[in-house]
């Protein structure tokens, strides 16, 4: 519509929220002071102030609002306006506050027209470019009554030093968000320091590092500063902010995630006016800052204390029960370990938030939390929290927010278990925990309630129609319990603000009338495996906004419905497999580029439209389509690809184009000829390439050697024949530990709610055709079973150490087993039965501790089976069809065990004869010791004892001996000294 010249703005283009209704040239709209957003002066008529900002208005700024000569505040901050700010704008010489920020598309080129607004006060151009605006420095100093300045992610350029600084009066200034480095806003700083009066400093999410220059610290009328998100160091802040700390009265300091670690000096301890302390994001130790910090407290006056994702461990300090100022204190994304101690908190009643979550924090929920009366927001996610439910949350009448997601709690959740907080809870996340109920809990009191989270429990009972009187509830998430029952319109249909429904994975059946119509306008509705069946669901009709929908496993029949393609052109996520849908697809053209598809086990046919694989993210496997394909995937960056059973012939050359794919799933079709050598060569990111069940020939193309990112390499069930490539070690990803995540996340315009989706491949797996999700990314494997491939296995294989599967059986494979196949240490499941290998079996394939399954059956193998207990745990099935193979657990002994036996055997034939005689035996043993001993001992002894001349000869050669002995060491030893002598 045109908007009025007396009030002199542009076109616009669309008005979602119909602000401008009241705008107009008819009779009862001619008094444009009327207007929504218009303000005049009540004696002269003069329009002086315009906002229309928050409106998500479309369109562009025009030249004619440089008409509005008497206008004092013009704000149209926080709309979609695009294009280049008309200079008029500086004809607005009584302007004192002009905001523009964040309009889409909006630039500027230059900031001279500023010159033309004397009395400007306050400028907002944060979001516009002025990228462009190369003098925009020296703009803003010729402003003099410059109070308030906001240039926030606006892409400045390089500041051009200027010393005629005439900005004074600026109290407030704000270059977030910018590149700005150290060497160009350093000068201009220290200019405007020595001229100005500044309060308020916002320099966060820049490029400063290396020293801050001392004379910056002279900012003594300075009480606000954010440096966070830059690259600043211990060494770079630390002497600065102690200088700075002596001559200013800061109260509010943000260094978050920037490189400051070590420890703190406690020199700091003198920041006695700070209020506001924000360390979060560092590599801060609890050595480091625990002494300066607890100094700290016993001369300030914190409110606000934020040590947040850093590398705090041990256990909480009591300490912390000291800080009877603190309302605001966030220890969460940290190494924090024990109990959390009941005394620390039991003294800090003026708590108001409080965030524990990401630790690994262990023990219940203390009761001291009930004298945090105060308290509005906890947050003890992340840990490993168990017990039951506290009573004394119920105490915490003042609670908005309660998140307990991801620990081990358990228990009842009871009527009354947040009695006193029913009026004022906006958020509750129990999701990801173990709580029970025989019926779902009642929450029908929480008259504030927005966001309600209980996914992942073990909840049932019914889900009851007083959650249809949660009026404000805007998330609705029980994914993944045991709710069972009906679910109508009264349920539902009444919640006008909500925006997120996820029932999926319950027992629940719909049961909507075709005339009900919703009250709200969802972007995530997730009703997987709930009955919403036979007939495509009417009521989405009236969804104009989803931008993700699945409804796999729903029961639903028949042909989808024209209107549903038409009417969700923001759809980024859909998911109707494993379903009967049957019918055509439509063109899809309208669509955005990063939309995820899954639309596999249905009884869909036709061909398949081109503008379908524009999709990122497309599985439509188990259907009934024909045709020829064509992948135009230039235009977005698909990543995952799954056409099995779909019956094709032909492998589209197209799919080349496709170079962001991780997913390639083409098994049980009819593809024939040569596997394409352009998979290696442009599908370099693959991480899963799943051809199997085709009937592909000729030779393995040296070209997938080029897939280093591969993990999971099937090309079973073809006619493959030639040998197995020696390059196969060049399959890094499988050589190394660590596994890549074949998982996308998509957030959604407007949300902060995040949807994952997991590539799913149907992999052969000891035997079994499994499904494989979350665990895809366990999965490192190799098979290419079932083919003709001839030749050796290559030792190259055995160099691939992380391998979990390898697959050769059923080919043509001759010669040994690779001496080095010890050197899978991973190795789960290896299977080259059916082939013709010869040799023994290597004994190193006895060091594969973690081998669950083996086949080595049907082959040439001979020789003893390695002994030890891994090779022997396994079946005698495992070996057989291996007539020269034996030793356990074969029956079949080898020759040299038989041997062994032969040398034994008249030892136990003697032996039992022995037995016989075992009490003879035992008198003339006996017997002949009494003999030996009066023989051996007299014979010798008696003999010298009665022949002395004897007795002389042998006692005089002892002593030659001796002598001997003696001599020989003696000369020796002396020849050793003169030798270390010499």
């Amino acid at each position: 519509m045109r908007w009025s010249r007396r009030v002199g703005v542009s076109h616009v283009v669309y008005d979602y929220y119909g602000v401008l209704s009241s705008w107009g040239n008819g009779e009862d709209k001619k008094d444009c002071c009327r207007w929504r957003g218009v303000e005049c002066n009540n004696q002269t008529g003069h329009v002086i102030m315009l906002d229309l900002s928050h409106y998500y208005l479309e369109g562009k700024i025009g030249p004619s609002l440089g008409e509005l000569q008497h206008l004092k505040h013009l704000n149209l901050g926080w709309n979609q306006f695009e294009g280049i700010l008309p200079p008029q704008l500086g004809n607005l010489s009584n302007l004192q506050s002009l905001d523009l920020r964040y309009n889409g598309l909006t630039t500027c080129d230059n900031l001279d027209w500023l010159s033309g607004l004397p009395l400007l006060r306050q400028l907002d151009l944060s979001g516009v470019n002025l990228s462009k605006a190369i003098h925009w420095s020296q703009a803003i100093n010729k402003m003099p009554f410059l109070t308030k300045l906001h240039l926030s992610e606006s892409q400045l350029p390089t500041i051009s030093i200027s010393h005629n600084n005439s900005s004074k009066s600026l109290v407030v200034l704000d270059l977030s968000g910018n590149d700005l480095t150290s060497s160009s806003i350093y000068p201009w700083l220290f200019n405007l320091f020595s001229t100005s009066s500044l309060v308020h400093l916002d320099l966060m999410n820049n490029n400063l590092n290396g020293s801050i220059p001392d004379a910056l610290g002279n900012m003594t009328t300075l009480a606000y500063l954010d440096l966070s998100g830059n690259g600043l160091t211990s060494s770079s802040i630390y002497p600065w902010l102690f200088n700075l700390f002596i001559t200013s009265s800061l109260v509010h300091l943000d260094l978050s995630y920037n490189n400051i670690n070590g420890s703190i000096t406690n020199a700091f301890g003198n920041m006695t006016t700070l209020a506001y302390l924000d360390l979060s994001g560092n590599g801060l130790t609890s050595s480091s800052i625990y002494p300066w910090l607890f100094n700290l407290f016993s001369t300030s006056s914190l409110v606000h204390l934020n040590l947040s994702s850093n590398n705090l461990n041990g256990s909480i300090p009591n300490a912390f029960g000291n800080m009877t100022t603190l309302a605001y204190l966030d220890l969460s994304s940290n190494q924090l370990q024990g109990e959390i101690p009941k005394a620390t908190f039991n003294n800090i009643s003026c708590l108001v938030d409080l965030y524990l979550s990401g630790n690994q924090l262990h023990g219940s929920i203390p009761d001291a939390f009930a004298n945090m009366v105060s308290l509005e927001s906890l947050e003890l996610s992340e840990n490993q929290l168990e017990g039951e439910m506290p009573k004394s949350l119920r105490d915490l009448c003042n609670l908005r927010s309660l998140i307990l997601s991801y620990n081990n709690l358990t228990g009842l959740l009871e009527k009354d278990f947040l009695a006193c907080s029913n009026n004022t809870l906006e958020a509750l996340d129990l999701s990801h925990n173990r709580f029970k109920g025989t019926s779902f809990p009642n929450l029908s009191g929480f008259s504030q309630l927005s966001k309600l989270y209980l996914r992942f429990n073990q909840l049932n009972g019914t889900l009851p129609e007083s959650i249809g009187q949660l009026r404000k509830l805007e998330v609705l998430d029980i994914r993944s319990n045991s709710v069972q029952g009906m679910v109508s319109e009264n349920h539902l249909f009444g919640l006008s603000y909500l925006y997120h429904l996820d029932l999926s994975f319950n027992s629940l059946t719909f049961n909507i009338s075709l005339d009900q119509v919703p009250l709200f306008q969802a972007g995530y509705i997730k009703l997987a495996s709930c009955k919403l069946g036979p007939r495509f669901p009417h009521w989405l009709h009236t969804q104009k906004h989803l931008e993700q929908l699945d409804i796999s496993a729903s029961g639903i029949s028949g042909v989808i419905p024209n209107w549903f393609w038409d009417s969700n052109p923001d759809l980024v996520w859909l998911n109707i497999s494993n379903n009967h849908i049957s019918g055509t697809l439509p063109n899809l053209t309208t669509y955005p580029s990063n939309l995820g598809m899954d639309l596999s086990s249905n009884f869909l046919e036709g061909s398949i439209p081109q503008s379908v694989f524009n999709a990122e993210w497309l599985d439509l496997s188990n259907n009934m389509f024909s045709g020829s394909i064509y992948l135009s995937c230039g235009i977005s960056d698909q990543s995952s690809l799954s056409l099995s059973h779909l019956d094709l012939s032909t492998l589209p050359s197209s799919l080349k184009n496709c170079r962001d794919l991780h997913l390639v799933d083409l098994g049980k079709n009819k593809l024939s000829g040569r596997i394409p050598s352009w998979i290696g060569d442009n599908l370099s990111h693959l991480i899963v390439l799943n051809l199997r069940s085709n009937r592909f020939n000729r030779s393995i193309p040296l070209n997938l050697c080029q897939l280093k990112k591969i993990q999971l390499l099937d090309l079973s069930s073809n006619n493959l024949s030639g040998r197995i490539p020696k390059c196969l070690k060049n399959l890094t990803a499988m050589a190394q530990k660590g596994s890549s995540i074949i998982a996308y996340d998509e957030i959604g315009y407007n949300s902060s709610i995040q949807h994952s989706y997991v590539d799913n491949t149907l992999v052969q797996w000891k035997g079994n055709e499994l499904e494989y999700r979350k665990t895809l990314r366990l999965i490192k494997s190799i098979d290419f079973s079932s083919n003709k491939l001839i030749g050796e296995i290559p030792v190259e294989v055995t160099d691939l150490v992380e391998l979990v599967s390898l697959n050769l059986s059923r080919n043509n494979l001759i010669g040994p087993i690779p001496a080095t196949i010890g050197q899978l240490k991973s190795l789960d499941f290896l299977d080259l039965s059916q082939n013709q290998l010869s040799g023994g079996i290597p004994s190193s394939l006895a060091q594969i501790a973690g081998l669950s399954v083996l086949d080595l059956s049907n082959n040439t193998l001979s020789g003893k089976i390695p002994s030890g207990t891994q090779l022997q745990s396994f079946n005698a099935s495992t070996y057989e069809g291996n007539s020269e193979l034996c030793g356990p657990p074969l029956s079949k002994r080898c020759l040299e065990d038989e041997d062994k036996s032969g040398e034994f055997f008249f030892t136990g034939l003697s032996s039992k004869n022995d037995d016989i005689q075992d009490g003879a035996n035992n008198i003339w043993f006996y017997g002949n010791i009494v003999l030996g001993f009066i023989i051996g001992f007299w014979g010798v002894c008696g003999t010298l004892l009665l022949h002395s001349s004897w007795r002389y000869a042998y006692f005089k050669f002892l002593n030659k001996i001796k002598d001997r002995l003696y001599m020989t060491t003696t000369i020796n030893m002396n020849r050793l000294r003169r030798s270390f002598q010499s």
